[in-house]
């Protein structure tokens, strides 16, 4: 299997890690409170609040925006993706290509810009390889 397709599922297996450790939602953003801009979640008296600005709201709605529910559907979309997009071997031509690129005659190489792009979010982790960049 290729290495670029075992770290991505590494870097998804970590983020659902961390979305499942996370209260489970739904988080809103939730106005200004004592301490400045709110972000509740489903648990009674749950919340973080951020600093009494613009910036301080900007991160409250962004932290909602990205509660650990929505973290996991697209999660889960990206691991089909992935599977989609897996990698066949030609014997004949001895290049391997994708089962899902594969579809105007010519081999596209593996692996494919697909994945390559699903894998540029993580770019900053460890194991991110400049070689894979679309």
């Amino acid at each position: 299997m290729d290495d670029l397709v075992q770290w991505l599922r590494v870097q998804l297996d970590e983020d659902e890690r961390t979305a499942r450790a996370a209260t489970a939602g739904p988080w809103e953003q939730s106005g200004i409170g004592e301490y400045g801009w709110g972000v509740s979640f489903s648990a009674p008296g749950a919340g973080v609040e951020a600093a009494d600005s613009d910036q301080g709201r900007a991160d409250a709605e962004h932290i909602a925006a990205w509660d650990p529910a929505r973290v996991l559907r697209e999660i889960d979309a990206k691991r089909q993706v992935i599977a989609l997009h897996r990698e066949l071997e030609d014997p004949q031509e001895m290049q391997d290509y994708c089962a899902t690129c594969e579809v105007t005659g010519k081999y596209p190489e593996y692996p494919c810009k697909t994945l390559r792009l699903l894998a540029l979010p993580y770019a900053d982790r460890a194991g991110y390889r400049d070689e894979w960049r679309p």
